[in-house]
């Protein structure tokens, strides 16, 4: 997630605490819009895990790629 902060904080010019507060606010929004089990592997991404199948799947069909 520190690298996320960090390219918020680099894009937008925003302070790493401003940055950091920005990435909670929208991931944790994120996290209330998306199916539990999606939403559930939101921090094993963020903190460098390997991308689940079922999360790229779903995001597949929410981020404008096929949906089965």
């Amino acid at each position: 997630m520190d690298e996320l902060v960090k390219l918020v904080a680099k894009k937008t010019g925003l302070s790493n605490d401003q940055a950091k507060m920005a990435v909670d606010t929208v991931l944790g929004f994120l996290k209330t819009k998306l199916p539990a089990p999606i939403a559930a592997q939101i921090d094993t991404v963020l903190g460098g895990a390997a991308i689940p199948t079922n999360l790229a799947e779903g995001l597949g069909g929410l981020l404008g790629g096929k949906k089965r």
